[in-house]
């Protein structure tokens, strides 16, 4: 069952370790589940290029989030074709700007999940 958090509900904070620089990063982003999976969106805003911890979880796939009370070790691995459109799909329609978003730049934003270690 796929879920999506209301805008109103949580948010997820990803610790990520820097691709270039070694340094714990702290990204509060909006989530939603696909099962037990989180899956959140390096949309930007659509800018044009991938936000930086985007780029930190490519290189450094162990992540650490809060969600809620809780905080634990995960691993996040980027959605690639049916899934990816398929996650895309389910937030933006929870969240339209995610649709503006991919409709201002040129680039796929990528879908990524996150899996509990």
């Amino acid at each position: 069952m796929v879920t999506i958090t209301p805008p109103n509900g949580p948010i997820l904070l990803l610790h990520t370790t820097g691709a270039k620089t070694g340094r714990q990063c702290l990204t509060p982003l909006i989530y939603g589940m696909d099962g037990p999976r989180y899956v959140v969106l390096a949309s930007m805003g659509g800018w044009k290029t991938n936000p930086a911890w985007y780029y930190n979880l490519v290189a450094n796939p162990r992540v650490m989030i809060e969600v809620c009370a809780e905080t634990f070790a995960a691993t996040a691995v980027v959605a690639g074709g049916e899934e990816r459109e398929r996650l895309f799909a389910l937030h933006a329609q929870a969240y339209p700007q995610f649709t503006y978003y991919q409709g201002k730049t040129r680039r796929r934003i990528p879908v990524v999940t996150i899996v509990r270690d």
